[in-house]
Parts: C-alpha cells; sequence; structure tokens
C-alpha cells in the first residue's frame, strides 16, 4: 500500500526541514524552488552533490498533484524511490524492473491521486498507454469529492497506511488532492545533446510534454553541459523562455590528479594502497576486457575488485552493482556503462586508465566520488597510447563530417586538460564558461610540475618523423633517435640517417613525453591507415623553420609515497566519514556502533546504507551524543518521518555508549 504524504503542504523550508530534515536550502535551491513551486520552467545545472534532486522534489510536495520524474537509469530510480520512502514521501517508480501486475498497481495508485512523486524512463514516458495516463490525470485535476481529500477522516490517502507503520503528521492539510500533474522533471537532461557522451533518442521526444501539457511547469537538471550543449538542451525540450539556473562546476573536496602513464595498473594499485585502501571507489577502462582482466589483477593482489560492462550476464552485473551500492570497500573496475545515476554519497576515488573522450564525461565521471562532501579523488593515467585509440575511434566511426569535426574539438581540450602545467581546476572549470582562481588541490597545484623548452627536442623529433619516411611509430623513432641498434633499424638501413643517435641525451621516458605532448599539441598527427604511424601537419612546418618555439611538460617519473601518503593520515580516505567525530575513543567507538546498526537495518530493508542515514547525519549524532528526540531531530538529515521510526534505536545505542564511557 503506499506511504501516506508526511509532508504538510506550506512553505518551501517547512517541506525542507520536515520531510528531509535539512535546516536550510544551499545555494540557489531557494530560488530554484521558488520558481519552480510558482509554476515557472527552468534548466537547472548543478554538480554532482550539490542538491539538484531537491529542486524538484521539494516543489512536487508543494503544488497540487504528482511531480512526474523522467529518469534513464532503472538503479537511480529505485535508490532515489527508496530513499524518498524513508523520509515518508508517497514516490513510485515505473520502469521495467515491475511486473505487469506491479505496474497496474503504481498505475492505479497514481489515478488515485496516491502518489507525490513518480519516477518513469522516458521510453515508457512516451508510449501511447502512458501519455494517456497523464492525460486522464491532467483530466481530474478538479475532481476532488466536495469537501475536498484533505478532511481528517475515513476517506482518501488518509486511509491508507504502509505495513512499515510510516504516517503522517495527523494534520488534515497534509492530504492533498487526488489529481493533476505537480511538475514535469526531467533528469540528466544532457542525455538530449547528440553532441553529447549520454546522448539518448528518446529525449528529443520530450518536447511533447510541453505540447500536451502546457500549464504544468517543467524542469531539466543536468550536471554536465558546456555552452553548447546548454542551447541545445533549451532548444530540444522547448525550453525557450524558461529560467536558467547555474550553480559553480567547482567540486572543491576533488583532488585532481593526472599521471604519465608507465605501468598504469601498478601505478593504480600503489594510488590505492597509499590513499585509498578499503575505500570505496570505481576504475574506469575503455574496454569490457580491460574492465575483467584489470578487476581480476586488483582482486589478486587484495583489492576487493568486481568488474561491471554492457556485455555481462544481466544477473551478474546487477548482483555486482548492488554489491557496489550496499557494503563498504567495493571497488567497481567499469566500462562507462556504470555509472550514471549512481547515488552513493562515499565514493572516495575515481580512477581513469583510459583517456575519456571529452572533458564532459571525465567531468561527470569524476563528479561520482565524493557526494557527501569529503575528501575525494580524480585520478587517471595518461599516455600517447590513449590519445592514438581516441583519434583512431574517432576517425573510423560512421558518423558524418560535421559530429567528427565536434568530437575532435573536445578530445583536444580533454588533452589540453591533460597536458596543461597550470591549475586543472582553472582549466577544467573554464570549459565550462566559469572563471577561478589556482585551487591548490590539484597535482599542479600541490607539486608545481617543471617546464622546458623542448624546441631543438621537437625539431629532432620532427626531422627523424620526416627522414624515416612518415612511416613509423614512435617506439622506432625513439629507437632512433637514441642510436638504438635494433633488427629493424638494421633492416631498414636508418642506422645510416643523419638522424640516427641524435636524441641520445634524452631517456626514453622523456622522448615519449615529447612525441605525446607533440600528438596533442598537433604537431604530429597519427595515420592509422598506416598501423600508426606519425606524420607531419602543416603546425609543424613553422618549429622546423625555426619560426616558433615548443615548450613542454617536464616528464616526471612516478615514484610511492608523498602527498597522497600524509594526505590519508590527516583524515582522507576511508577515514572522511569519521573526521568530525574528534580523536576522542568513545566518540569513535559511538561512530562504529551506529554504522552496524545501520548496515542491520540496511539489510534488513533491503536497501543501500546510504539510503537510511547518510555517514554525515551518523557523524553529527556520535559528535552531539543527542539524549532525546528533540535533540536528535535538530540533526541533519534527520526529518519527521525518519525521527518517528528510528529515534529509538538510535537514543538507545547513545545512551549505551555514554554508560559504557562512564
Amino acid at each position: 500500500m503506499p506511504l501516506p504524504h508526511a509532508a504538510a503542504p506550506g512553505t518551501a523550508l517547512d517541506v525542507l526541514q520536515r520531510t528531509f530534515g535539512h535546516p536550510a536550502f544551499r545555494g540557489p535551491q531557494a530560488g530554484i524552488v521558488e520558481h519552480i513551486a510558482g509554476g515557472g520552467d527552468c534548466l537547472v545545472l548543478m554538480p554532482t552533490g550539490g542538491g539538484k534532486s531537491l529542486c524538484y522534489q521539494v516543489p512536487a510536495l508543494l503544488r497540487a498533484g504528482t511531480g512526474i520524474v523522467v529518469s534513464p537509469l532503472i538503479a537511480l530510480m529505485q535508490d532515489q524511490v527508496a530513499a524518498l520512502r524513508q523520509n515518508g514521501v508517497r514516490a513510485a517508480f515505473l520502469n521495467s524492473s515491475l511486473d505487469a501486475r506491479e505496474a497496474r498497481a503504481v498505475e492505479r495508485s497514481l489515478l488515485a491521486g496516491e502518489l507525490d512523486l513518480l519516477y518513469v524512463a522516458p521510453e515508457r514516458l512516451m508510449t501511447d498507454g502512458f501519455q494517456g495516463l497523464l492525460a486522464r490525470l491532467a483530466g481530474r485535476r478538479d475532481e476532488a469529492p466536495e469537501g475536498g481529500w484533505g478532511d481528517d477522516d475515513d476517506s482518501g490517502s488518509q486511509r491508507s497506511r504502509s505495513d512499515d507503520g510510516a504516517g503522517t503528521d495527523g494534520s488534515p492539510s497534509a492530504v492533498r488532492s487526488p489529481a493533476g500533474i505537480a511538475l514535469f522533471a526531467i533528469d540528466e537532461a544532457h542525455c538530449v545533446s547528440q553532441w553529447g557522451h549520454d546522448f539518448r533518442p528518446e529525449y528529443l521526444q520530450l518536447s511533447i510534454l510541453h505540447e500536451r501539457f502546457p500549464g504544468v511547469p517543467r524542469v531539466a537538471l543536468t550536471a554536465t553541459a558546456d555552452p553548447q550543449t546548454r542551447v541545445e538542451i533549451l532548444e530540444r525540450l522547448g525550453l525557450a523562455d524558461a529560467r536558467v539556473f547555474i550553480s559553480s562546476f567547482d567540486r572543491p573536496n576533488i583532488r585532481y590528479a593526472i599521471v604519465d602513464k608507465e605501468e598504469p595498473r601498478s601505478q593504480l594499485l600503489r594510488f590505492i594502497g597509499e590513499e585509498h585502501e578499503g575505500d570505496c571507489g570505481i576504475v574506469y577502462c575503455l574496454s569490457r576486457r580491460k574492465v575483467e582482466e584489470t578487476a581480476i589483477w586488483l582482486s589478486e593482489r587484495g583489492v576487493n575488485a568486481l568488474p561491471y560492462h554492457a556485455g555481462m550476464d544481466q544477473a551478474a552485473r546487477a548482483a555486482n552493482q548492488s554489491r557496489f551500492q550496499r557494503e563498504d570497500g567495493i571497488v567497481v573496475v567499469a566500462t562507462i556503462a556504470f555509472g550514471m545515476g549512481i547515488d552513493k554519497p562515499d565514493v572516495r576515488f575515481v580512477a581513469h586508465l583510459d583517456l575519456p573522450k571529452s572533458i564532459e564525461g571525465y567531468y561527470q565521471e569524476t563528479g561520482r566520488a565524493g557526494r557527501d562532501g569529503g575528501p575525494a579523488d580524480a585520478w587517471m593515467s595518461y599516455g600517447l597510447a590513449d590519445v592514438v585509440q581516441q583519434r583512431r575511434m574517432i576517425d573510423e566511426s560512421d558518423a558524418d563530417e560535421t559530429y567528427k569535426r565536434v568530437s575532435s574539438a573536445k578530445l583536444d581540450a580533454l588533452l589540453g586538460l591533460c597536458e596543461t602545467a597550470a591549475c586543472r581546476r582553472v582549466r577544467l572549470l573554464a570549459y565550462f564558461g566559469e572563471d577561478s582562481q589556482p585551487c591548490g588541490n590539484c597535482d599542479n597545484c600541490l607539486t608545481p610540475p617543471r617546464t622546458w623548452d623542448a624546441t631543438e627536442a621537437v625539431r629532432k623529433a620532427l626531422s627523424c618523423v620526416y627522414r624515416t619516411g612518415q612511416r613509423f611509430g614512435v617506439v622506432h623513432l625513439i629507437d632512433v633517435l637514441r642510436g638504438k641498434s635494433t633488427e629493424r633499424t638494421q633492416r631498414w638501413q636508418h642506422e645510416a640517417l643523419s638522424v640516427f643517435g641524435i636524441g641520445g641525451d634524452l631517456e626514453e621516458p622523456a622522448w615519449r613525453g615529447v612525441f605525446r605532448q607533440m600528438v596533442a599539441l598537433g604537431l604530429l598527427r597519427v595515420d592509422h591507415e598506416s598501423h600508426g604511424a606519425l606524420r607531419l601537419t602543416d603546425a609543424s612546418r613553422p618549429v622546423l623553420r625555426g619560426e616558433q618555439s615548443v615548450s613542454m611538460r617536464e616528464t616526471v617519473r612516478q615514484s610511492g609515497g608523498g602527498k597522497g601518503a600524509r594526505r590519508r593520515a590527516s583524515g582522507s580516505g576511508s577515514a572522511a566519514s569519521s573526521a568530525g567525530v574528534g580523536d576522542s575513543p568513545a566518540a569513535q567507538a559511538l561512530l562504529e556502533r551506529l554504522k552496524a546498526w545501520r548496515r542491520e537495518e540496511a539489510r534488513t530493508q533491503s536497501v543501500p546504507a546510504y539510503v537510511i542515514l547518510h555517514d554525515a547525519t551518523l557523524v553529527e549524532i556520535a559528535r552531539t551524543r543527542p539524549r532525546d528526540a528533540d535533540a536528535l531531530g535538530e540533526v541533519p538529515g534527520i526529518g519527521a518521518r525518519k525521527l518517528e521510526r528510528y529515534a529509538q534505536p538510535l537514543l538507545e545505542i547513545v545512551s549505551d555508549a555514554l554508560t559504557d564511557a562512564g
């Protein structure tokens, strides 16, 4: 049976505090909520973890009718609905995970006005059947029984009570009209962009919502959209007159680091071991085979790693995702098929073993770390092979020339981020049109890279490419430059060339860095039809003629230890969730008791632990040690429904801990 609505319509702040347990709105949330609640359309750009969901959840509770949320992923719907029901909100979802009987029950609840929020996939939303449901819902807006559905009697939703004992605050205004559509929320709105990394054709049809239901406010939300994508979202969703709310794209708690790729798996293992042992994380790989091999390799070395990619058996894939969502310390090795909509707040790191396709993809994938606001890391290994691979994927795709040109420009922007010697965050935010100052929390700020005048080395490399006939890849070219006699240099008589041995002053890793940066700078291009041979470009001519100088990052070999290892000791990594309770052993012990209770409660209810209570809420309970329900209700994250449901066990745990502490 559906949950009764727990929040009495009132002010937005009332709903925020009573239902969600938050003392105040953050940033632009209040303005967005007011605009939507008043019937306005808008586009909301807000970083992951910035509170986008509240921007439509609160107005849906304030307005008459049901809020319809378009969401592209089943896992996201399930977790958000579970979290809402924990707060006493009458929420449900319609997707392929439901059988016919379950789907019909949800539809009946929708038409009966028993839902505050309904999550639905865009494919289902656009079916004739669901459009008919919406038409019936909208057409019944004024059909509440005489006397209203808010009377405190046995009628309507007031008599609905779930088996788990969920109730309302008892006020008549807590039950609203059973008819009408409160709003349409289009989540992950960047999926409408044909240039984007998550394009979904069904999103292009969503403009029909405005045509069929012109009086219903619409809000499109995304964490990832450059200026071009924003324009496309507004045009394709018919939001030309919508107000645009843009929050800062900055995630200051995330530390960005990009390292030269040497032995990427060993580098990754060292990074995890030094900074994130026992932490939850995501490792992205480009291919399914690499996902499988990397997960096995990490597991054999003591990391609790699981694979995830679209080619896996569906049951195995779902099981691995469930373990990641519900257990601590799981590292998922995945393709980009994993992630969008992942709402797990305590992901402490996101690592890339391969180069993403664009800054948008990189930003969205790294944004899955540190959603709880605690310290997190975005780590990537990057080498010439990554550039070659991404260029080949663009050149060999079946897309038209316009798409290839846009894709190449996006890759160039990402390469600029990888190769910059300045603050990475400044470069990242500038891509989204945001000015900023050096952050002090990226590898370049913490350990400024040295640059050098590489003009002479670049001229030697370009000459070597030319003298060898523009027919060879980087390995052979470095052998020629360093004067290394091999079967190939002998067979092609390259030891007789004037360029043989002219680069002996640089070690092989340094030359790899030179060639990588030359490709990134457009001084060389990769000829995929000639098995990866490097060729000169028009941009290389001024350098060869001595008319242009070239500055490059100095290639540095990675070593263990350093700032990352010291950072863990200062309260990052797995310690992030307990940093707020102080150094008291009693407080730490209390926090562990609270987590143990939460794990058992989550297991009993078959939901992720963070759906019960977030780490930050447990930390605050352990820090303040509330003695009664009133004090517990002041803890952020404890709304009226959770206070009613969990006050007794939580207060007992605190009381026992205080007794044990003497």
